[in-house]
Order: structure tokens, then C-alpha cells, then sequence
């Protein structure tokens, strides 16, 4: 029996809820979600590698109408992702219209038919500011929706909103995960770049200035 469905985009913060959920002693299945994001090709193969090595049972699902009808710097169809600092006003062109209500919906509905109890999403403190649907009231009325739209099968879970992703990745670090199994880079190339806002606050999440970080940027 799967008690609990882990959003896994393959980043470090679902990778880390997932550890932290299997090390809890839950019965584990993860879902992953192909919309065409520039680094989708990077983030999936590291959800399915976790998978592997976790002995997860893992599903792919691909929203092609999210890079063909959604305007976002983080879609294939979009512009540039910005460099620098992970702040609102730099980082809100890569909001993805609505992307965790649709995800969200497509979890519980998984969840209802699996048997499992809750849903598990990985967004962070830091998330707040900038992406509207990953906020505190969004969190509480979604998963109120859910609850209902469930008949009170399914809960939404998120364990991580109320704190940053350096406490994330201290979490993970205690957790034993591999971060060199996960990606960050909103760019989606060979090597994390080093530069984006992703990977700006990935820097920070890892403590990078004090040599624990063991990703391979492009730009250190």
C-alpha cells in the first residue's frame, strides 16, 4: 500500500521531502511532470535516477499545453532567464501560470486512486514572494479544496513552507542524500551555470561559500 504521493520534480527540496518522507517510515510513490520547462530535460532523468536508487515506484506525466498556452522565462516558448540574485523582482518572469494548482490537481487525483492519504509538495519559505501559488493562503485554501473535492481522502501536505532551502539542504545533508543527483539551473545545460537565480540560491542552500556544496557550476 502507497501512503503518500511526493511531487518530484527532481530539484533538491523534493528530492530531500522524499528522503525525509521514506526515512519517516512512509510507504512512498513518486510523480514527476514534463511541461516543457528549459530544464525539464535536466530535472527528470535526476527524478527517476532518486527513484531508482530509492526503490520508489516513479510516474512521468507530460502537460504539453503548459509550454504551448502558458507565457513564462522558464517555458521553452519563453524569453531568458534572468541572471542574478533569487528575489521577486528579478525572479518573477519564470512564474509558470498556475503550475502547482494543476500539478496539485493531477497528485490528489493520482492519490484517490492509488489509496494514498496525502500528497506531499516541496515549496519553501523562500518560494513565497514570488510565486503565487506556492504562499501560505494558497497552500491552506488548496488543500482545503482538495480535502473537500476528495471527500476527505486526501490531505495536501507541504512540510517545508515555513522554512528556507538552507535549512533544506542542512536536512538533506543530515538525510545522507547525494545533491549531485538533483538540479537547480533554471537554464538547463551541461553544467548548473552557476549564475542564474536558481542556482544563485542552490549557492546558498549548500552553503557553497563554505566548500560544502559538491555541485560542478560553469561559473563558481
Amino acid at each position: 500500500m502507497i501512503d503518500s504521493i511526493v511531487v518530484l520534480s527532481g530539484g533538491m527540496d523534493s528530492a530531500v521531502l522524499m528522503a525525509q518522507a521514506l526515512n519517516l517510515g512512509k510507504k512512498v510513490a513518486a510523480i514527476s511532470f514534463d511541461y516543457g520547462s528549459k530544464h525539464n530535460s535536466r530535472e527528470l532523468p535526476m527524478a527517476k535516477g532518486l527513484c531508482q536508487n530509492y526503490k520508489v515506484e516513479h510516474k512521468i506525466i507530460c502537460l504539453p499545453f503548459i509550454n504551448e498556452l502558458f507565457s513564462s522565462s522558464l517555458l521553452q516558448t519563453g524569453g531568458k532567464i534572468p541572471e542574478g540574485t533569487y528575489d521577486s523582482d528579478n525572479m518573477k518572469s519564470t512564474v509558470v501560470p498556475f503550475r502547482n494548482g494543476i500539478m496539485l490537481s493531477i497528485a490528489a487525483g493520482y492519490a484517490e486512486s492509488v489509496g494514498a492519504t496525502e500528497v506531499l509538495l516541496g515549496s519553501h519559505a523562500g518560494d513565497h514572494f514570488i510565486y503565487p501559488d506556492c504562499r501560505p493562503e494558497f497552500n491552506q485554501a488548496f488543500a482545503h479544496a482538495v480535502d473537500l473535492g476528495t471527500g476527505g481522502k486526501v490531505k495536501i501536505n507541504f512540510p517545508f513552507s515555513q522554512i528556507d532551502k538552507r535549512n533544506i539542504g542542512d536536512m538533506g545533508r543530515k538525510l545522507g542524500l547525494d545533491f549531485t543527483r538533483t538540479w537547480t539551473c533554471y537554464k538547463g545545460d551541461d553544467l548548473h551555470c552557476g549564475t542564474c537565480g536558481a542556482c544563485d540560491e542552490r549557492k546558498y542552500a549548500l552553503r557553497h561559500g563554505e566548500g560544502l556544496d559538491v555541485t560542478q557550476y560553469l561559473i563558481s
